[in-house]
């Protein structure tokens, strides 16, 4: 055999194993990314972690190891919404295991780790009624999308045995959706104690609370930027006679109709307010991005039937908006890890036709 064919048939095998491998990385990668969808650019590896129920607000600890999170599962015996803890997995091989630290009675909602990773802030109805509290009838209202407010909601800090530490809010009304500032010593959180749903901010060394919210309308769900200077929030703003006057009529009765929402931003205090999106329908769920100037939030916007919710990121200025995630179903609940590499959100995504929602991480590529 020439030394030439002995070079071109090294070249031949060499070129074969080559391709090969290649093929294997490439079928690997795809079989780890087969919940993403082709245009998710910004998602990688994304993962599942719950199965089955419905579990959702899922959001990290300080130190990135830890998700909590809400659940509902009626088969399982949780006929609605309790809070549960789990250690984010390390590797592939390793399962996500979560443990209930909630009461286990009343509903509960709006779970966040403080700054000492070993307590938990939420909200629950257990001191009201030990039992779920009733759904609304939607059909009473035209069969539109109706949130309850409930009037049984405080907020409590627990550790992660579910202990309850201290009860953080004591008013007859509504009390519930709070996070807290990256330094751990501020929360936020909504509250209708005033006759409408505002944002209020409390010092939780000393419990005392500041009311940052004026305007008529919904003002809920509310953030803190990573570098703690501004929050950012979800908010209707009824105008006409006939929007102020539906809104007036549901928040007499504790409800409230999330069907038009914007993200509006403002300084840590509630200084300078101002209006980010302008899309109409239900823009919320919104964070801050790593770096505090870019948003990351839920929306319907594209869909005048009200569905899909999609992911979407926007620049503070309103400017720059692109679509993140692609599911037929829903994406919301969006949070970044502390240290930017990785994001957990809700979705609709691999529920095999049901209306499971699970909760999925992944890596975010930029």
């Amino acid at each position: 055999m020439s030394s030439l064919f002995r070079v071109n048939a090294w070249f031949v095998v060499l070129l074969f194993f080559m391709q090969t491998g290649q093929s294997l990385l490439q079928a690997q990668s795809a079989a780890a990314d087969s919940l993403r969808y082709e245009e998710e650019t910004h998602l990688r590896n994304i993962r599942q972690l719950t199965f089955g129920g419905d579990n959702a607000e899922a959001y990290w600890s300080f130190d990135g190891k830890m998700l909590v999170f809400q659940r509902t599962s009626v088969k399982d015996g949780i006929p609605c919404d309790q809070i549960y803890v789990g250690k984010v997995p390390a590797n592939a091989g390793e399962p996500f295991t979560y443990k209930m630290v909630s009461t286990g009675k009343g509903r509960t909602t709006c779970a966040y780790f403080t700054k000492d990773n070993k307590h938990i802030i939420y909200a629950s109805t257990h001191l009201a009624s030990e039992a779920c509290p009733p759904v609304p009838d939607r059909a009473k209202y035209g069969n539109k999308y109706i949130w309850p407010l409930y009037r049984g909601y405080d907020i409590f800090m627990a550790d992660l045995n579910g202990n309850i530490k201290k009860q953080l809010t004591t008013s007859p009304y509504y009390d519930a959706e709070a996070t807290l500032s990256p330094d751990g010593k501020k929360m936020i959180y909504t509250s209708t104690k005033d006759g409408d749903i505002e944002l209020y901010s409390m010092d939780l060394a000393t419990q005392q609370e500041k009311r940052i919210t004026t305007t008529l309308g919904y003002d809920g769900g509310a953030w803190f930027s990573p570098d703690g200077t501004k929050i950012i929030w979800r908010a209707s703003r009824p105008t006409t006679p006939e929007q102020i006057g539906e809104y007036k009529e549901l928040l007499a009765q504790d409800l409230v109709a999330p069907t038009n929402m914007e993200v509006w931003v403002a300084n840590a205090d509630g200084s300078n307010p101002r209006q980010v999106t302008q899309y109409g329908q239900a823009n919320w769920a919104p964070v801050f991005m790593p770096d505090s100037k870019r948003i990351i939030f839920a929306s319907n916007h594209e869909y005048k039937r009200g569905f899909p919710f999609n992911l979407y990121t926007i620049n503070e200025d309103g400017t720059n908006l692109q679509k993140i995630s692609r599911d037929k179903g829903f994406d919301a609940f969006p949070m970044f890890s502390p240290n930017g590499k990785k994001i957990v959100f809700a979705s609709n995504r691999n529920n095999g036709g049901t209306r499971d929602t699970n909760v999925f991480v992944a890596d975010w590529v930029e």
